[in-house]
C-alpha cells in the first residue's frame, strides 16, 4: 500500500529558484506539445495517425529536464490517454486529456521525478536542514554553473508521516501560496506519528452544505457552501456575457478574457475544495478516526436532486473527482475511505424512523412526530449509525465552517458550550439556526 508524504520546497537562492521553475515550465511545455498532438491526431479525420504515433518530444527537452524526467512527463500523459480510453468504453470519459495551461496565460508548473533521480534527506537535529537534491539536464546545469555529477539542491520544510521505499516525486508550483511544493508517495510503509484509533466518520455530501460530518466520537462538523457556490456562479455569468459579446462582434465563443475567467474559476474553486479535504482530514485525525464512510451518489443526482442541485453539484464540483480529493487527502493521514449507499439517509427522521412523511426544506428536516432538525447533519448521523458496528453516543454542538477565500474559518458561537440534547437517543439532529 502506498502513502504520502507532502512538504514545501524552499530554493536556497534565486538562481536556485529559477533553476527549479524552468524544469517545471519545460515539463508542462513537454506535455502540452505532446497532448496536442495526441488530440489532433484523435480529433482530425484528415489525420490517419493513432494517439500513440508522436514526435519524440523526449529528445527536445532532456537539455533541460534530463532523460529520465522526461520520460516520466511523457508516461504520465500516456497513462492521462489509457485512463481515457477506459473510461471512453464505460461511456463515462468527460472530455479529452487537458492542457497544463499556456504560455500566453501561465502554464501549470509540474514535474515528476523518478525515483532513482532525487534524494531526500530529512533533518534529524534541530541545527540540520531537510534536503532534497534532483536529477537536470546538462545544458540546465551548465547554465547555472551546476557540476556535471551534481543535482540540483533544495532546502525542504516539513516532517515525513511516512517512511518506506520512495516513489516517483511530484513537484509543482502552488500560485496561490507562491510556493513550490512537492508530493511523494512511499511504499511498504509505516507512519511516524501518533497511531490512529478506531474511530469512524460519514459525510453527508450536498449542494448548499459541501460536507456535513458526524464521527463515532460524538463530534460534528459542518462546510457551508452557499457563499462558495454564489461566487463561482458570479463568475459563469460573467462568462455567458462575455461570450455573448465575443459571438456577436467575432463570431467565436473564446477570448483571452473568457480563458482567464475560466482559470480563476476554477482555481478559487479547487483551493477551497483543497482547503476542506485537508482542514477536514486533520480534524478528524485528531478524533482518532481511521474509517471515512462516504455516500454513493451514483444514480441519486438525476433522479432525486433539484435542477439547481444538480448544477451545482455536477459544475461547482463533480462528486466522484470531490472524493478522489478526499481519498487522496484522507491517505496522508492513515484513513480510508469507504463509498456507501446513504439510501434515505436524508430524509429518515431519527427519532422514530419515519421517512415517507417526513419534509425537507432548505437546511431542515421535520417530522410529523415532532422532530425538527438540521437535514443534513442528521443525514450525517444517520448514515454513521447505518455504517458502524458501535453505538454511537449524542452529538455534541456542531462546528461550522465558512470559507473566507483562504481558510475555511470556524463560524462565530458555532460551539459555546458544547450543548447536547436529547441524551435519551442514540443521536440527535441539531436544530437548525
Amino acid at each position: 500500500m502506498k502513502r504520502v508524504n507532502t512538504f514545501r520546497v524552499v530554493p536556497r537562492s534565486d538562481a536556485d529558484a529559477e533553476c527549479l521553475r524552468r524544469v517545471l515550465d519545460a515539463s508542462a511545455s513537454l506535455w502540452n506539445q505532446l497532448n496536442y498532438e495526441r488530440r489532433q491526431n484523435f480529433t482530425d479525420p484528415d489525420i490517419d495517425k493513432s494517439v500513440w504515433d508522436t514526435e519524440d518530444y523526449r529528445k527536445q527537452y532532456v537539455g533541460v529536464l534530463g532523460s529520465a524526467t522526461a520520460q516520466q512527463v511523457i508516461r504520465k500523459n500516456d497513462q492521462a490517454w489509457r485512463s481515457f480510453f477506459k473510461l471512453k468504453e464505460s461511456g463515462e470519459a468527460n472530455g479529452l486529456p487537458g492542457y497544463w495551461g499556456n504560455e500566453d496565460e501561465g502554464r501549470d508548473l509540474r514535474s515528476y521525478i523518478r525515483n532513482d533521480m532525487y534524494r531526500l534527506r530529512w533533518a534529524t537535529g534541530n541545527s540540520e536542514q531537510s534536503i532534497l537534491e534532483i536529477s537536470i539536464g546538462k545544458d540546465l546545469k551548465d547554465e547555472f554553473n551546476i557540476g556535471h555529477r551534481e543535482r540540483l539542491r533544495l532546502e525542504v520544510q516539513g516532517e515525513p508521516k511516512w517512511t518506506g521505499e520512495q516513489c516517483q516525486l511530484e513537484l509543482f508550483y502552488d500560485e496561490r501560496s507562491d510556493q513550490f511544493r512537492a508530493i511523494q508517495p512511499v511504499s511498504d510503509c509505516s507512519r511516524q506519528d501518533t497511531p490512529l484509533a478506531d474511530e469512524t466518520a460519514a459525510l453527508d455530501v450536498g449542494a448548499n452544505n459541501i460536507v456535513a460530518c458526524s464521527t463515532s466520537t460524538g463530534q460534528q462538523f459542518l462546510y457551508e457552501g452557499r457563499d462558495l457556490f454564489a461566487r463561482f456562479r458570479e463568475t459563469t455569468e460573467r462568462i455567458a456575457e462575455y461570450q455573448a459579446l465575443a459571438k456577436a462582434d467575432e463570431g467565436r465563443y473564446s477570448t483571452q478574457r473568457i480563458r482567464q475567467l475560466y482559470r480563476k474559476r476554477t482555481a478559487r474553486r479547487d483551493h477551497a475544495m483543497d482547503a476542506l479535504a485537508r482542514d477536514l482530514m486533520e480534524r478528524l485525525h485528531d478524533e482518532g478516526v481511521s474509517t471515512v464512510v462516504v455516500g454513493d451518489l451514483t444514480g441519486v443526482l438525476e433522479t432525486h436532486w433539484s435542477v439547481e442541485a444538480n448544477a451545482k453539484t455536477h459544475n461547482f464540483w463533480a462528486f466522484r473527482a470531490f472524493l478522489n480529493r478526499l481519498a487522496y487527502t484522507a491517505e496522508e493521514y492513515g484513513m480510508e475511505v469507504e463509498a456507501r449507499s446513504e439510501a434515505w439517509t436524508s430524509q429518515e427522521c431519527p427519532d422514530c424512523g419515519e421517512y415517507d412523511e417526513t419534509v425537507r426544506h432548505s437546511d431542515t428536516l421535520t417530522c410529523p412526530c415532532g422532530f425538527d432538525g438540521h437535514a443534513d447533519l442528521t443525514a450525517s448521523a444517520t448514515f454513521l449509525n447505518r455504517h458502524t458496528d458501535r453505538e454511537v453516543g449524542s452529538m455534541a454542538r456542531p462546528v461550522r465552517f465558512k470559507w473566507d477565500a483562504h481558510t475555511w474559518a470556524e463560524s462565530p458561537h458555532s460551539r459555546p458550550n458544547e450543548v447536547r440534547t436529547h441524551q435519551q437517543k442514540t443521536f440527535v439532529g441539531v436544530s437548525a439556526e
